[in-house]
């Protein structure tokens, strides 16, 4: 599904374009590049295959799902443990010029390459759940870059600033873990919780005995916030997750076991009803309308 949409590799290491460039690698070889700096900051971030990445005097063997950040003036390479093992990866990259005017907006768009700079490079693990969203985040825009709609160039700026803000995000939080009692907003914090644990029982009662508040009080409290029941919000946030794994490869069968829809039955009827066709019909609708993109 994705294939269009991979990019042939080059040993270049320095941008063609201003602000940001993306690419989508899978190499069925390893092709070496040797010890190197930029003057922009790269996003790696790790699909698959066996290898180690060094950074200055470092040395980690990634798995999948990692995510590096290598700030301007770093010296690394990689190397591989199995030159015939597929290589996959997501190579982003940053201007100093952008990450400025990121910094010109707000602070929170640049803290993750800030605490990069500070350490000489910063690293994150996905979970499989997370990376899913992230996956999705990354085809967008490389799809959007491909595409001749009308409004791309905003559009894809709209992408880059979200996917850095949700990678900032994601590290900020990392950092600051906050229990459930340290802020008095409970409806934030429930948020919070149902977002991070989709995969789990999140029935009423179980909730309200995490949270040691009235099952009642927190209907109550999502019926005023939202204008919905909370096992509809909670019904919509899986099916979500559902639908970006499943257009980032993950097989139906798989996806909705990892959300929490006990059986297909249930997880085929509210898809249908919030998207108004079954999975395999929206996965395919996506592939044709990814296909016309690509000349």
């Amino acid at each position: 599904m994705k294939k269009k949409l991979q990019t042939k590799f080059s040993t270049r290491q320095y941008m063609l374009a201003d602000d940001f460039e993306i690419y989508y690698y899978n190499d069925s070889y390893f092709s070496r590049v040797k010890s190197h700096t930029h003057d922009y900051y790269e996003f790696y971030i790790f699909l698959e295959g066996n290898i180690t990445q060094h950074i200055n005097k470092t040395i980690r063997h990634l798995q999948p799902r990692d995510v590096l950040v290598i700030p301007p003036d770093v010296p690394h390479y990689v190397t591989s443990l199995d030159p015939e093992q597929t290589y996959r990866r997501f190579v982003f990259w940053i201007s100093r010029d952008y990450f400025q005017q990121l910094k010109e907006i707000s602070p929170s768009y640049t803290y993750i390459m800030e605490l990069a700079e500070e350490r000489g490079y910063c690293h994150l693990h996905y979970d499989l759940i997370s990376f899913n969203s992230l996956q999705a985040m990354i085809f967008e825009l490389i799809e959007e870059m491909h595409s001749e709609r009308f409004g791309k160039e905003e559009k894809k700026r709209l992408c880059v600033n979200d996917l850095i803000l949700h990678l900032n995000r994601t590290i900020y939080e990392l950092e600051h873990p906050k229990s459930l009692t340290d802020s008095n907003d409970l409806y934030e914090n429930l948020i919070h919780y149902i977002d991070g644990h989709l995969d789990e029982d999140l029935t009423l009662d179980h909730i309200a005995d995490t949270f040691y508040v009235s099952k009642y009080h927190i209907a109550h409290l999502f019926k005023n916030q939202l204008g919905l029941p909370i096992h509809q919000y909670i019904t919509k946030k899986r099916l979500a997750k559902c639908r970006d794994a499943i257009l980032g490869n993950t097989s139906i069968s798989k996806a909705y076991l990892l959300y929490g829809f006990k059986d297909y039955s249930s997880f085929f009827r509210a898809f249908r009803k919030e998207y108004g066709m079954s999975p395999k019909e929206y996965k395919e609708l996506h592939f044709i309308s990814t296909q016309k993109l690509i000349p």
